[in-house]
């Protein structure tokens, strides 16, 4: 009979530790206080159940704060003092834009950061130049990162709003020789094409929302169609696939419920899955915010 530890998954808790342009300043009360390169913001943040760190003339410096609404997702913008339409950011070597608009969302998510490293880790080991499907990319940052690592890249997202701003990023960084390919669709849809054309990826990335809307007004729901997605993915993958990943917010699951769908599709391939929580490291009192659940598969031993 195996141990008791043997029943349970690997589990992690990984934050993102190379930024120098943003940092969680300090979190409380159902808020965070972030800085994004010269500007301070204060956005919701429901896991933020503690005290802050901070005084409040900390929190007076912000140069803007969200407010959400009661419906979900809802919210606006209020300026202690004028902003730009947008401005530059950097990690590591790649540049990108970020700006306040009617959402909480500034076009980065700094937490992956820790998961544009570790497909780094895996692109470069591998030793190849690997074709890798990334969904949901949003303003293509883990896109540029795996190429910039050497992977050719396919770029899906079903906003032109997004991918454009993808686009202006990946001009910023310098990159426009690398191939990446850029695609404005459903992503369920297009994986079963791409199934049905014979078309085999040795990575994917998965960065799925909670809820969202096709460009053709196709409706996303996490828990109705993430099991067809996967099921669509393993469809599409190499016979010696290098990396599955696959990152999710705001959903009532744990890192465990990743874990097992991600074990179910990689079965028939030789590797190791890990899982577990990603998020930051506050600068106030190093307390650990967690924002995502992750799931990442490689053939890879990166030990």
């Amino acid at each position: 009979m195996p141990a008791q530890d043997d029943f349970f998954p690997p589990f992690e808790f990984l934050a993102a530790r190379n930024w120098t342009d943003y940092a969680l300043v300090d979190s409380g009360d159902g808020s965070k206080l972030e800085q994004f390169g010269p500007y301070r913001l204060i956005r919701p943040e429901p896991e933020a159940v503690w005290q802050p760190a901070l005084p409040h003339s900390e929190w007076q410096k912000a140069a803007a704060t969200y407010k959400p609404s009661p419906e979900e997702n809802g919210g606006h913008w209020e300026y202690a003092r004028k902003l730009p339409e947008r401005w530059q950011m950097t990690y590591q070597d790649l540049h990108f834009w970020v700006q306040t608009s009617s959402s909480r969302h500034l076009g980065v998510f700094p937490e992956q950061a820790c998961q544009w490293d570790w497909a780094d880790q895996v692109i470069q080991k591998s030793a190849s130049h690997p074709k890798v499907l990334n969904l949901f990319g949003y303003s293509g940052l883990a896109t540029l990162a795996a190429a910039r690592s050497g992977a050719q890249v396919t770029h899906l997202d079903a906003s032109r709003k997004v991918v454009t701003w993808a686009n202006d990023n990946q001009a910023l960084s310098g990159l426009k020789d690398l191939p990446i390919r850029w695609i404005i669709d459903d992503a369920l849809k297009f994986v079963q094409r791409e199934a049905r054309r014979g078309s085999r990826y040795q990575g994917i990335i998965l960065d799925p929302p909670k809820f969202g809307r096709g460009p053709k007004g196709e409706v996303w729901e996490f828990y109705k169609l993430i099991p067809n997605l996967l099921q669509a993915c393993q469809q599409i993958l190499d016979p010696h696939p290098l990396f599955v990943q696959m990152t999710a917010y705001a959903v009532k699951a744990s890192a465990a419920t990743l874990y097992y769908a991600m074990e179910e599709i990689m079965r028939p391939y030789s590797g190791v899955t890990h899982c577990g929580e990603i998020g930051l490291r506050e600068q106030s009192a190093g307390r650990f915010l967690s924002t995502a659940i992750y799931a990442r598969w490689t053939s890879l031993n990166l030990d």
